[in-house]
C-alpha cells in the first residue's frame, strides 16, 4: 500500500512536471492597460519589456525591483539609452529585494503607496508561476495583477529546479507560511 501511494506521488509530481515545462506562461497583449508594471530583475529581456510597456503608455509608471544596492539610476539608464527619458519621470527602483519572496514584498508596498488597482508583473517565463503566487499573497486581493511572461529557452535543469521551488511554495502557502 506504502509503495502504491508513493508510487502514485511521483506519477503526480512527473505529471505536474510535463504540465509546467510544456505549457511556460505566455506574454501578456501589449494594449492591456495597467495602473502600473513591476519588473524582477535578474533575467534577459525582462526590463526591455517593461521600459516598452511604459514607452508605449500601456502603463504610467515602472518599478524595477531587486537591483543591486550598488547600482545608480543614471548607470541603469545608459545601460538602456533608448529610455533615458523614462528614468526622469517614470520609473522607481526598488533596492531592498534579494529574491522572488522579497520582490514581491516590495512590490506590495509600492503599489500600495500609489494605489495602484491593477499591476503588470513581468518576468520569465518559467518564473512566472511562483513570481505570481509570491505576488498574489502580498498584495490586496482587490489588485489584479496581470501576467506578462518573457520568453526564453529554459534549460531542463532551470525548469526542474523551478518547479520544485513553486512546489514547495505552494505547500508552504497551503501550511500559511
Amino acid at each position: 500500500m506504502i509503495l502504491r501511494f508513493v508510487s502514485f506521488l511521483i506519477l503526480l509530481w512527473i505529471i505536474g512536471f510535463a504540465w509546467f515545462a510544456i505549457d511556460l506562461p505566455r506574454p501578456a497583449p501589449d494594449e492591456a492597460q495597467t495602473g502600473s508594471v513591476v519588473v524582477l530583475t535578474g533575467g534577459a529581456g525582462r526590463i526591455d519589456r517593461a521600459l516598452d510597456i511604459v514607452g508605449s503608455k500601456a502603463a504610467d509608471r515602472l518599478l524595477i525591483s531587486g537591483v543591486d544596492r550598488d547600482v545608480k539610476p543614471k548607470e541603469l539608464a545608459a545601460e538602456y539609452e533608448h529610455a533615458g527619458d523614462l528614468f526622469d519621470c517614470c520609473i522607481d527602483l526598488g533596492f531592498q529585494a534579494v529574491d522572488t519572496r522579497s520582490n514581491a514584498l516590495e512590490i506590495a508596498r509600492w503599489a500600495s503607496r500609489r494605489g495602484d488597482k491593477s499591476v503588470r508583473l513581468v518576468t520569465s517565463d518559467w518564473h512566472m508561476r511562483r513570481a505570481r503566487l509570491e505576488l498574489e499573497r502580498a498584495m490586496p486581493p482587490d489588485v489584479e495583477i496581470l501576467s506578462d511572461a518573457v520568453h526564453t529557452q529554459p534549460s531542463l535543469g532551470t525548469l526542474f529546479v523551478e518547479y520544485n521551488k513553486y512546489l514547495m511554495r505552494r505547500l508552504a502557502a497551503l501550511a500559511g507560511v
